[in-house]
């Protein structure tokens, strides 16, 4: 699928476990396009953010089923990116966090 850059990148994330691994193996956490894949995460945040990236990791997080008393409803899909940069790269928008 031909999509533009602005459209890969959905949100950051900034939870725990990614807080721990970017302090340990300076990896950063996205949202990302469902149909998006490592090419294109990878130029997204290459061009988009300005670092160099090492390595990508995709993972398809399936939705949740959530009741409200006698209904129930499910989450939507989503696909999270772990981004592993190069030696010497930070993102300034994860350090003021």
């Amino acid at each position: 699928m031909n999509m533009g850059m602005h459209w890969v990148l959905v949100q950051p994330l900034l939870t725990e476990k990614i807080t721990g691994l970017r302090e340990q193996t300076n990896t950063v956490g996205f949202i990302v396009h469902p149909d998006a894949n490592r090419v294109q995460v990878k130029q997204a945040v290459e061009t988009l953010l300005k670092v160099k990236v090492d390595k990508v990791n995709l993972m398809n997080v399936r939705g949740k089923v959530k009741r409200l008393g006698r209904f129930s409803g499910r989450r939507s899909d989503w696909k999270k990116a772990f981004v592993t940069l190069k030696a010497g790269e930070k993102l300034e928008m994860y350090e003021s966090a």
